[in-house]
């Protein structure tokens, strides 16, 4: 079946949030969701657009998505982040994840980035061996640190 790779539009927002919902649910946390429609316009079609989408379809149908922005690397530069990849299950295993890489990997040619770069969870084996399909380097060098709203609405001067 063919698919299609192309950028996502304002229109396919809501499909948009659909599969990021269906993502969190196979990450086993779909009440960490707290998205809007109105959100993501804003912040992938809005003045300041701080993400692009891909999307995957077949005969019309929204199989899959990926979402990704810049970064920059200060010893390095322009740099491409993968935020998801997220193929709906029913369409999972039949190529499509490998088309969006694959687009991916273009786009980041064509950017001229110095790197591309994403996280997996450490369970999620079918991603790692997805991923070292291409010969990806796995970092155990570096540790995941973040604040969250809250802690961040939280902070002032005086709290230090």
């Amino acid at each position: 079946m063919d698919t299609i790779i192309r950028k996502a539009l304002k229109d396919d927002l809501p499909e948009i949030l659909s599969l990021i919902k269906e993502l969190a649910a196979y990450e086993k946390a779909p009440e960490e969701v707290k998205l809007t429609i109105q959100q993501l316009e804003k912040d992938g079609f809005g003045d300041k657009a701080c993400f692009e989408a891909l999307l995957a379809e077949q005969k019309g149908e929204c199989c899959g998505m990926a979402l990704y922005y810049y970064t920059y690397s200060t010893w390095k530069g322009r740099c491409l982040y993968l935020e998801d990849i997220i193929i709906r299950e029913k369409h999972r295993r039949k190529g499509i994840g490998e088309k969006l890489f694959n687009e991916l990997l273009n786009i980041a040619a064509k950017e001229k980035v110095v790197q591309m770069k994403w996280q997996v969870l450490e369970w999620n084996q079918p991603a790692i061996n997805f991923y070292k399909k291409y010969k990806a380097d796995f970092d155990d060098e570096w540790t995941n640190v973040r604040l969250t709203k809250k802690q961040i609405d939280t902070f002032s001067d005086d709290s230090l």
